[in-house]
Formats: structure tokens, sequence, C-alpha cells
């Protein structure tokens, strides 16, 4: 039995451990540097702030999604800018953002290098005009599924400090990524290598991942088994060693092994929780937030309240100066939150603008909540810190551009899946449905993969250091496996080389 194990670990590690020292490479570096995007500070930041000066603005919001030409409603309506100028954008699931010209009533149907050219010079006023680089359908760092309604993709560089590429939707003209040099130059061996990208557009790209870290997880396992069956606690070999290897690559892997060989097994065993195997904790939630909506398309049609140049109009006059607008319902009430170039927002109810606020009031967040089910007991807490499930991640995180506030409501119903729901009480919206097999795999993938803890999290220094030294730890295991597993191909293969005379004379003879 143990030499069947011994063969397992060895054979399986002289292709596993070139694997895994990839992935400890280019997690190192994805702690700095990570996988392109276009977060909603950086969308802000670049907006010019919206006016209503203009004698044309703005054409109602029931009028703007009539011409989407939709029967569904849309998860989400925006006032933003695209080429400077003011446009409704309406998402729906699986679709195209439209954009609806918010003084003309145009809806765009597509996006030439004209416009996107436009657009991206809006976006970042340079003192040279951008360079348009073409169409595209994907490239290295537009690999996201999220961008795949928006495909093709016109690619923009800007001349700026940061040397950046601008990607932009083809049907709207929507500035959606951008990717600066470094992002470009670290990815190669960042998110790239770590996430097999070269082989991402393959069908079987997730299977590929999922079983590499499948064995991966077997082999470290075993490796960890052999490792301690191997040293000797109590006494030495004749080396004066408690390692059965006195020096050399055998002896920093075992050595290596011992010390880190949990945090590998962890570090690998994560990776695959990553991919959600199988579906394996990935039960989404049995409830539905449209009773917490309500109907935002209906309300928006009855064309009630507020007109939107009046909304413009009282936001600058408490003071604050809206770059974009989104339209959100809770329990078919409108509320409108405007937000500036910093990110910061105010919101107001279009049936009642008399009061701005820093928030919805909670206790009509709660009411709306209570619609979701009446079937089961309902607990609120009110979050003012963060803690292990509501954390905000760095840009640099694949979890950068996910938009995670304080204060936040969290609401927890005692129905079988123990579903939680996080809500942004700053526009209303449903942040996250966590039912209890989402909150182990946070635990099984978030925790023991990146280190996501809020504890550690508001220590970068600390944390950094420790998955650092950890994953050095990782790498020193996989490269002494490398190089082991080279070397007893080598001396395969000579010895295969050796014996191939005399097999070739044994034929002779018997041929004889």
């Amino acid at each position: 039995m143990m030499r069947q194990l011994f063969l397992w670990h060895r054979w399986l590690g002289i292709i596993l451990c070139l694997f895994m020292a990839a992935w400890f490479v280019s997690g190192i570096v994805m702690l700095y540097v990570g996988y392109p995007k276009l977060t909603p500070a950086e969308h802000l930041e670049r907006l010019p702030a919206l006016s209503f000066e203009s004698e044309q603005c703005c054409i109602s919001v029931a009028s703007a999604l009539k011409q989407t030409g939709q029967s569904r409603v849309p998860e989400k309506i925006r006032l933003s800018s695209i080429a400077g100028q003011p446009h409704y954008l309406f998402s729906y699931r699986g679709e195209p953002v439209i954009a609806v010209h918010a003084e003309t009533g145009e809806r765009r149907k597509q996006a030439d290098s004209e416009l996107a050219l436009a657009s991206a010079s809006a976006f970042f006023q340079g003192n040279a005009a951008p360079d348009y680089l073409g169409l595209i359908d994907r490239d290295v760092w537009t690999q996201s599924r999220g961008l795949d309604r928006e495909r093709p993709l016109h690619v923009v560089r800007i001349h700026d400090e940061a040397h950046r590429w601008l990607y932009i939707s083809s049907h709207s003209g929507l500035v959606i990524r951008d990717a600066t040099r470094v992002e470009r130059t670290w990815g190669w061996i960042g998110a790239w290598l770590h996430w097999l990208y070269p082989v991402r557009s393959l069908s079987w790209w997730a299977e590929l991942v999922i079983y590499l870290s499948l064995a991966g997880t077997f082999m470290a396992i075993i490796g960890q088994v052999l490792g301690i069956k191997r040293w000797r606690f109590s006494k030495t070999f004749r080396s004066g060693s408690h390692s059965p290897y006195p020096a050399g690559f055998s002896r920093w892997h075992h050595v290596a092994g011992l010390l880190f060989g949990v945090v590998l097994i962890a570090f690998i065993f994560s990776g695959l929780m990553s991919m959600s195997p199988w579906n394996v904790l990935s039960k989404p939630s049995s409830f539905s937030a449209a009773s917490y909506q309500g109907d935002l398309a209906g309300s928006i049609m009855f064309d009630n309240g507020i007109s939107t140049r009046d909304l413009l109009k009282r936001f600058y006059a408490d003071g604050f100066t809206p770059h974009e607008l989104e339209w959100n319902s809770v329990a078919g009430e409108i509320w409108v939150t405007a937000y500036d170039s910093s990110g910061q927002s105010r919101v107001l109810n279009r049936e009642a603008p008399e009061t701005i606020f820093a928030t919805i009031p909670v206790e009509q967040l709660i009411s709306a909540a209570s619609e979701i089910t009446q079937q089961h007991a309902m607990q609120t807490q009110w979050l003012t810190e963060y803690d292990f499930y509501h954390v905000s991640r760095e840009q640099q995180s694949m979890y950068g551009s996910h938009i995670r506030p304080l204060p936040m409501l969290r609401i927890k119903f005692d129905d079988a899946d123990k579903t939680w729901f996080h809500i942004n009480p700053y526009n209303g919206e449903v942040l996250q449905q966590l039912t209890q097999q989402r909150r182990i795999n946070r635990w099984l993938f978030n925790l023991l993969h990146s280190w996501d803890w809020h504890v550690l999290l508001a220590r970068p220094w600390l944390r950094e250091a420790l998955v650092i030294a950890f994953s050095i730890g990782g790498l020193i295991i996989s490269i002494s496996g490398v190089v082991m597993g080279y070397r007893r191909l080598k001396r395969q293969s000579n010895s295969l080389r050796k014996r191939s005379p005399k097999l070739r004379s044994g034929l002779r003879y018997s041929d004889n």
C-alpha cells in the first residue's frame, strides 16, 4: 500500500508540480495586479456632470423605456453619459445595454468606430487624440463572460501616463473595460497564467481546471501522509537528520512539505472550490427579489412624480452635483439615487421629492423585505462594520468591481436554506442572496484561497506577508518536486538508452 502511495505521489507530481508552481507565482502577482476591469469608482470618476440647463433635457424615463422595444422589465435603469451626451441606459439579462438619448429620444442601435473614439475622448481627456485599434470579439484582456453580451468590442488606445486601452461596446458606445500597461504586462504572469487563460476559449477549460485541482489536492494529501510517515520524530537516521534525505532537493521537498503541506492542500482545494465543481455548494436561493422590488417598469410607465429635469434641479439645489442617476423600485416605490464623481450618493423618493436622504429609510427597506415571504420568520441586522460575509476588496481583487457599502442591511430568514438578503440602503438594491451552502463555500474558497477575512483585510500588510510567505513555501515544494521529477525522468531515459543496444542485439540473435 505504501509503495502504491509513493508511486502515485511521484508520477502525479512530475506533471502537477509545474502547474502548482505557476499557480503560486501568479497568485503572488495577483495580490498587487489583478485582471483588468472597470470599477464603479473609475466609471463615475470619468463621467461629466449631468446638466438640466439644456431646453431639451430631458425626455421622461417612460418615453425612453418605450423606445427600447422591450416588453420585459429592465434589471436596471440609469441616466449616464456616452461620448459626453446624456443617455438613458436600460439593462436586460443576457442582452446588451440599450442606450436611448435623453434629449432626442433616439435609441442607439449600434456604435461605430467614430462613436467609439468620441466615447474614449470623453472618458479620458488627453493632450493627444486616441488611436482606434480595431473591432474584436475577444482578446487576452477580455476573456470575462460578463462582457459577452456587449461583444464585439471596439479597442481604443489612450495616450495617458498609464498607457490605457479602452474596450467599448459596439452596441451602445459605453466604455466597459480599461486595461493599463501595468495590468497588461503583469497580467501575463498573473491572472492570465493563474486561470489558464491560454485554453480559456475551449469548451473543456472548466473541466481542466477542476480535474487538475482535484488531482493536485489528492497528490498533496498523499505527500503529507508520506512526509509524516518518513519523518523520525524520536530518533535520527545515520546522517543525523530526522529526514531520510540528508541534503539536496529531496530534503527541501520533505521539510517544506511538512512545514507548508497543510497550507498547500488548502490552497489547491480552495482553488477547486472556486470553480463550483458539479454545482456543489452553489445552490441558489429559492426566494425571489421580485416581491421586494415591486413592479419597476409598471411604476415608471405611469410616469408619476417629478420629471428627470426637476430631479436634477432638486439635487443641485441641495448642493449635490449628480454625474449619474439610477432608478430602483422598493415595494413598488421608485427611489432615485444620484452619484457624484467620487462615488458619494444621495437618494429621494420620486413621488415625494421634498426630502433628500443619505440612505433610504431603514424602516421602508424592512417593510419591503417582509414582502419576500410570509411563511418564514425574518430577522434584521444593520451592519455598520464589515464582517466575514460582507467585506470590501481592493481594486485588483477579482471582487474589486463589487459594491460593498457600509452601512448595510442584512435580512435573515428561517427557511430550510437559511437564506440571507444583503440590501444596499443607498439605492435599495439587493446586493446578495446567500444560502447556507453559499456561506459554507465562502469559508472553503474565499478564506482558504485568498484569506478573504475582514480581520486580515483590515491589516493588509499582515495578510500580504502571510500569503506571500505561505506561497513561497508552496513554491519550494513545487519547484523541488519539478526538479526531482525531471531528474527521475532523465535517469529513466538514460537507462532505456543503455538497455536499447542490448535489446536490439538480443533480437538479432533470436532471429538467427
